[in-house]
C-alpha cells in the first residue's frame, strides 16, 4: 500500500469514527462516590499529559514561491505525507507555600526527509505563595498577557500564538515574575500588579532579542465597573520599549468584547526591495486588535477578531519578495545557480517567518457544541483573511470525544489567493489532518 493510500485510509477511518459515533460512543453516565472521595484526598503532586498521533496530507502548490524555495531541485509530486507523534508531560509538586511546575513536549515525525524529532522544555518554574494576595515565580514560564483569542498585540514577554491553533501551549522564557493582588469595594473591585524580570544572554532567552541585557516589564490590572483593564509596559535593550493597554467586558451574559493596543516607539521596521535586499529603519509602530465573542441559545459560539500589526510587511514589501523568488527561480533554471534562492530562503526565515507576517488580518470562528444532541461532538469552522491582499484560509474541523481521555479531531485547511498574495504563495493549497490524542 502506498503512503498516499495509507494516509487517505487514516482520514476515512477518522470520518467513520466521527460520523457514526452514536453507534458506540454514547452510554449512561454512572455516578461513582469513590471518585469524589479520591478528589477530596488530593495528593501533593500531579503527573499527566497526552499522547498524540497526527498524520497530515499536504496538497502542494507547485507554482508557489515557497514551493520554489523549498523544492527547486526536487520533484516531490503533488502531495506530501507527514506522520507526527507527540508525548507531552506535565506535572507539579506542592509543599506548603512552595510548588514546582513543569511541562515538556517530545516530538517524533516522519516525512519526505526521513525520521526526525526534538524535545522542547516548555515550562519549568518554582513558585512561592505565602498568602492569597502575593505570589512569586522564577524559572521558565509562559506569561499570558492580552485578551485576544487568535492574536495578541501586548504579549511583550511571551512568544506569539499560532492563530491556526491558538489554544496550544507555547514555549516560555526564563524569567522572574511576581503577583500582588488587592480587593476593594466600590467601582474598583480588584487591583493587581505584576512585575517581570527577563534576562537575555548568549545561552538564556537567546531568541528574545539582543543578548547581555536584563529587561523589565510590568502589568497593572484593574477590575473597574465590571471591565477587565490592563496597563502594560516593557523596557530593556534586548527589544524596543513598548506600552500597552487591553480590556475585556461582558456586555450581556452571552456577548463579550475585548481589545488590545500597543505602541512601540523607535521600532526597527523591516522592508524588502525587488532585489531581495533587507532594509531596517526606525519607526513608531502601532499594534491593536478588536474582538467579540457571542454565545447563542443553542450553544453556538462565534468569535471575530480584527488585528493590525504595524510592524508587519506592507503589500509592496511582499510583492518585492515574491518577484525576487520568481527571478531567482528563473536564474536557477537557466544557469543552475541557486544562490539567490538560498538568499530568498534566508529572507523567508526572517521577516516572513512569523505566523502572520503582514499588517491586517480578520479572524472568524464558529463552533457548535453537541449539535442535534450528539454528545461529545463539536463541529467548527474558522477562517483567517489577509485584508491587505484579500487571500485567505478556511478550515472546517470535527472534534469528537468518544470516551474519557480520548479526543479525535479531523481538520481540513484550504487556502485561496492570487499571484503574489500570502495564501496564494504558500507551499500547499490544502492540508488534511487527523489528530488523535489520549490524555492521562
Amino acid at each position: 500500500m502506498s503512503k498516499t493510500l495509507f494516509a487517505l485510509s487514516v482520514y476515512v477511518a477518522g470520518l467513520v469514527l466521527i460520523f457514526f459515533q452514536p453507534a458506540f460512543g454514547q452510554g449512561e453516565y454512572e455516578f461513582d462516590l469513590s471518585e469524589i472521595e479520591k478528589e477530596i484526598e488530593k495528593k501533593p503532586y500531579y503527573i499527566g499529559g497526552l499522547l498524540e498521533f497526527r498524520p497530515v496530507l499536504f496538497g502542494l502548490d507547485r507554482d508557489s514561491a515557497f514551493y520554489k524555495i523549498k523544492f527547486y531541485d526536487k520533484d516531490e509530486g503533488s502531495t506530501l505525507e507527514q506522520y507526527n507523534s507527540r508525548l507531552r508531560l506535565e506535572g507539579s509538586y506542592q509543599k506548603g507555600i512552595a510548588s514546582l511546575d513543569f511541562r515538556t513536549d517530545s516530538k517524533l515525525w516522519y516525512d519526505y526527509q526521513g525520521w526526525d524529532g526534538d524535545i522542547t522544555f516548555l515550562e519549568g518554574y518554582f513558585a512561592l505563595k505565602p498568602g492569597p494576595s502575593f505570589a512569586l515565580e522564577a524559572g521558565k514560564k509562559v506569561v499570558q498577557w492580552g485578551k485576544g483569542y487568535a492574536f495578541n498585540a501586548v504579549n511583550f514577554v511571551s512568544r506569539p500564538k499560532d492563530p491556526d491553533n491558538p489554544t496550544e501551549p507555547v514555549e516560555g522564557y526564563y524569567l522572574a515574575v511576581a503577583d500582588w493582588i488587592k480587593s476593594f469595594g466600590g467601582p474598583l473591585k480588584t487591583l493587581a500588579f505584576t512585575p517581570v524580570i527577563l534576562p537575555v544572554t548568549e545561552s538564556i532567552n537567546d531568541d528574545f532579542g539582543e543578548p547581555d541585557h536584563i529587561n523589565f516589564a510590568a502589568k497593572l490590572y484593574g477590575l473597574l465597573w465590571d471591565t477587565d483593564i490592563d496597563i502594560l509596559f516593557f523596557t530593556g535593550k534586548s527589544r524596543t520599549t513598548s506600552y500597552g493597554l487591553d480590556f475585556a467586558r461582558n456586555i450581556t451574559a452571552n456577548f463579550a468584547v475585548h481589545g488590545e493596543f500597543a505602541w512601540l516607539p523607535g521600532f526597527d521596521k523591516k522592508s524588502i526591495d525587488s532585489q531581495g535586499h533587507l532594509y531596517t529603519e526606525k519607526s513608531d509602530i502601532l499594534k491593536y486588535l478588536f474582538g467579540i465573542r457571542y454565545l447563542t441559545t443553542n450553544d453556538m459560539t462565534f468569535i471575530i477578531e480584527y488585528y493590525h500589526n504595524g510592524a508587519g510587511l506592507d503589500e509592496e514589501d511582499a510583492d518585492n519578495f515574491y518577484r525576487f523568488v520568481d527571478m531567482a527561480y528563473d536564474t536557477y533554471l537557466s544557469t543552475g545557480n541557486s544562490s539567490n534562492l538560498n538568499r530568498a530562503a534566508q529572507l523567508s526565515q526572517g521577516s516572513l517567518s512569523t505566523a502572520k507576517p503582514m499588517r491586517d488580518y480578520l479572524y472568524f470562528r464558529a463552533s457548535w457544541n453537541e449539535p442535534f444532541d450528539i454528545l461529545y461532538f463539536t463541529p467548527a469552522v474558522f477562517s483567517i483573511i489577509n485584508l491587505n491582499d484579500q487571500s485567505l484560509s478556511i478550515t472546517p474541523e470535527l472534534l469528537y470525544k468518544p470516551i474519557t481521555n480520548l479526543e479525535l479531531r479531523l481538520r481540513g485547511a484550504f487556502l485561496a489567493g492570487g499571484k503574489n498574495t500570502e495564501y496564494g504563495e504558500k507551499l500547499n493549497d490544502y492540508k488534511i489532518e487527523l489528530r488523535v490524542r489520549y490524555f492521562f
